[in-house]
């Protein structure tokens, strides 16, 4: 087992990869700041619990007798894309709004170097305490 596929390092790959989805979805609703009809994007929330649920991680259930249901948690891990209503619509039925898009990527950017630095730090820690002799 690769120190990658640790479940820590496993949901800060997803949160990562998430935030490189919302970065293209932001980007899009910049590059179609003047198109007419145009309804700016957001893709859907990241949740940690919601990533461990897809995993399979936590507790499971066993079948003790043959008549029994078994669970499954079924998803997917691609991120959810939605239109966002908006409550600024220009004269040409377009609703992305730059300020607050811009102000999303600068949000959007600082969460993805956090999760960055925290994947790093946590491979850093793992080598360093694997590297010390006894």
């Amino acid at each position: 087992m690769a120190l990658t596929d640790l479940p820590m390092f496993q949901a800060l790959k997803s949160k990562m990869q998430w935030h490189q989805t919302r970065q293209a979805v932001l980007a899009e609703n910049i590059a179609n700041a003047d198109t007419p009809d145009y309804q700016a994007r957001e893709v859907k929330e990241f949740s940690f619990e919601d990533h461990l649920k897809r995993q399979g991680y936590g507790l499971s259930t066993h079948v003790t007798k043959v008549g029994h249901i078994s669970g499954s948690i079924s998803g997917s891990a691609k991120a959810k894309i939605e239109e966002v209503d908006s409550f600024e619509v220009t004269p040409s039925g377009n609703s992305v709004n730059l300020e607050e898009q811009m102000m999303k990527i600068t949000e959007n950017q600082m969460d993805f170097q956090a999760a960055t630095t925290l994947y790093t730090k946590g491979l850093g820690i793992i080598r360093t305490a694997l590297s010390r002799s006894a």
